[in-house]
Parts: structure tokens; C-alpha cells; sequence
């Protein structure tokens, strides 16, 4: 082959980035694409100061593979290379369902500099000092500094919920908007709101709904043995399974759904669209 060719062969293809290379989110939700164009699918979401990896480039966009290890093409515009954030020392975690950050400890002078989803993290530059004890001082993932209001986030390290905690915290959620692709309080899929309730009890779970089930960290029950807590699986079959929910106790499980609402809410197993649907039941091991 001719030089020439095969050096233009080289720079048409797009750049490849070292697999260590970190970046972080620093937008509220960043849409991950099937590929590098908004044309395309989005296949799910990060959330603000989440650590990703850069796997390759093209153009304005980046492949990243977040914390899930789940992969997709973002706008490089979301994220800022640095170091990993918000990994240790004293970190505040977003408790709130939302928390806005100001560029000063006062929410009247300034509109926020950000307003980021549940579960999102900041480094902490200073804790509360304020007679009220009302603001915490945080570095964003771009270096700015900035300031919360102590009663969205807390700076205990967490600890797993029980079953029941969970049930009890997880209708805090309902009413939030179902969006396909979404991980955050700005819009959850039903795998994407399982992801987040499992994480309450200290879990990981896969990020869709047919890797859940087939996740070796639970095992399959009986529909006549259900308990609260348990995972359910809908499709069309169990090899295709589309939608996924968490059993609440009394024929209930609360799901991110598009159905009649789209919206976070409690469903009723006997509803006959759901239980011709039903195809997997599963619990923790």
C-alpha cells in the first residue's frame, strides 16, 4: 500500500484515547448516544460529577463507559478531563431529589450556577460555619467553587438501607417523569430506577432490565412466594424482556413506567397488562 494512503487511512479514522484517561461529568445529565450524533438513540444517561472513561474520540464527541460499565458517545462539551472527583476526602453527597448550587451562600442575589439530580457528589471546601449551619462550600468538577444548602446533602458516609427503608424511600420518587435512557430525578427508565433503589441497599446492578435478571447477585422466586424487595420482569417472553419494577408487598411494585402516565408510580400486579407480562421474579441471594 502507498504511504501516502495509508497515512490518510490513519487520520480519517477517529482518535483513540489512552483507557485510563478520566473525565467528568459537569453538566446535571449528559444523554449517551448509540453513536456520535444526537440523531442517533440515546442508550442512557450520567449524572453530574460522575467519573467516566474515555475510550475514543471523533470530532466534538466522546466514547465514554461510566461507572456501570455501560458505553455510549457523549458531547465532549459535558465533561472536563481531570483526575478523579469527589473519590475521597471529605465528600458531600445530594440527598435532595435536586440541589442548586449558588456562587454565594445566599439563594436571592444570583439565579444557581447549577442545579444537579439526586445522588450527584461534590468535594468539599468548607463545612458549615454559618450560625445556621445552612451552607457548605464545594468545588465543582471544573475547578469553580460554589455553595449548597446543607439540608440537600449530607456528609455522612452511607450506609445500606434495609428492605423495608427502601420500600418507605422509594415513593419519595413517584411522580417524577418516566424518560427512556434516564438515570436521574430529571427522568428515569424502569432498569435506570431499579439501578438507583438497588444501590440503596449496596448493590450494583447491570444498567437494563435483561442483564438484571440475568445478574448472578440474584436469584429467580416463585410469583407465589414474592416479597417485598423482590425484582420483576416483563416482556414478551423471559428471553425478551423489556420493563422491570420492584415488588412492594400487598400485589403492589412501584416502576418507571410510560404506561397510561409516564411517570415513577405504583402499579397493581393484577392489572391484566401486567400480568400478561409478568415473565421473571428475582431476590437477592
Amino acid at each position: 500500500m502507498d504511504l501516502l494512503v495509508f497515512l490518510a487511512m490513519l487520520a480519517a479514522t477517529p482518535d483513540k484515547a489512552p483507557p485510563s484517561e478520566n473525565a467528568v461529568v459537569t453538566q446535571p445529565v449528559i444523554n449517551m448516544y448509540s453513536r456520535a450524533t444526537t440523531d442517533a438513540d440515546v442508550v442512557s444517561q450520567a449524572i453530574f460529577s460522575t467519573n467516566v472513561v474515555i475510550l475514543e474520540r471523533d470530532s466534538a464527541w466522546l466514547k465514554i463507559r461510566t461507572p456501570d460499565d455501560y458505553t455510549g458517545w457523549v458531547q465532549s462539551a459535558g465533561l472536563v478531563k481531570e483526575p478523579a472527583y469527589a473519590q475521597s476526602g471529605r465528600v458531600a453527597r445530594v440527598v435532595a431529589l435536586f440541589a442548586s448550587v449558588y456562587r454565594e451562600n445566599n439563594i436571592t442575589k444570583h439565579q444557581p450556577i447549577v442545579t444537579v439530580p439526586f445522588d450527584s457528589r461534590f468535594e468539599v471546601l468548607h463545612e458549615p460555619q454559618d450560625p445556621e449551619r445552612r451552607w457548605v462550600e464545594v468545588r465543582l468538577p471544573d475547578g469553580a467553587s460554589g455553595w449548597v444548602q446543607s439540608g440537600d446533602v449530607s456528609l455522612a458516609p452511607e450506609s445500606p438501607m434495609t428492605i423495608p427503608e427502601l420500600i418507605e424511600w422509594s415513593k419519595r420518587f413517584i411522580g417524577l417523569p418516566y424518560l427512556w435512557g434516564g438515570t436521574s430525578t430529571y427522568g428515569y427508565d424502569c432498569s435506570g430506577f431499579m439501578q438507583a433503589l438497588y444501590r440503596r441497599l449496596g448493590y450494583s446492578l447491570p444498567r437494563d432490565a435483561g442483564p438484571q435478571a440475568d445478574w448472578p447477585g440474584l436469584k429467580p422466586v416463585d410469583k407465589t412466594d414474592l416479597a417485598p424487595g423482590d425484582l420483576l420482569y416483563f416482556g414478551s417472553s423471559p428471553d425478551k424482556i423489556t420493563h422491570t419494577g420492584m415488588y412492594i408487598g400487598n400485589g403492589q411494585f412501584i416502576n418507571a413506567t410510560a404506561y397510561l402516565q409516564p411517570i415513577v408510580q405504583i402499579c397493581n400486579l393484577g392489572d391484566e397488562h401486567w400480568t400478561q407480562l409478568l415473565v421473571a421474579q428475582r431476590r437477592l441471594k
